[in-house]
């Protein structure tokens, strides 16, 4: 079970996250998904999930993110570590939890972070997520540096 669960995650990550492909949501989501990150909030279910994506990758158009080193799965469970990011050149963009960018501002953000996949019957159930929330902010500028 570990490992077609460790797949499953792959997979997701790598279409809905490196590849910015909302179309994976159809395929491999649970209807009552879990999406939890600091900087995206909580989300439940497949169709805010898409929408964050396409938002994002409208505002960070060469945004990408990669798996750093091997996933772990336990039952149900899977984890990864990951570092991506890209550069603001698409429309204006509120959707972070402080501030906002104007239209094609420029700002590059790079960041790691880690990941918990929960899947059931081979859809993902839960996504909760922490990343470099801070990091990422300071980068856009809407958090001041120290």
């Amino acid at each position: 079970m570990p490992q077609s669960n460790k797949e499953i995650a792959t997979r997701w990550f790598t279409e809905y996250w490196h590849n910015g492909n909302p179309e994976i949501v159809d395929e491999l989501a649970d209807d009552d998904l879990v999406f939890r990150y600091p900087m995206h909030g909580e989300l439940h279910g497949p169709e805010p999930v898409k929408a964050m994506l396409v938002e994002f990758t409208e505002a960070f158009p060469d945004m990408s993110f990669d798996v750093v080193g091997d996933l772990i799965g336990e039952g149900d469970y899977v984890v990864g570590r990951w570092e991506g990011g890209g550069t603001h050149t698409g429309p204006a963009f509120s959707a972070l939890p402080v501030g906002s960018l104007p239209a094609n501002s420029g700002k590059k953000i790079h960041f790691t972070g880690t990941t918990v996949y929960r899947v059931i019957d081979g859809k993902i159930a839960e996504e909760i997520g922490e990343e470099g929330a801070l990091t990422a902010l300071q980068q856009l500028g809407v958090v001041p540096q120290p």
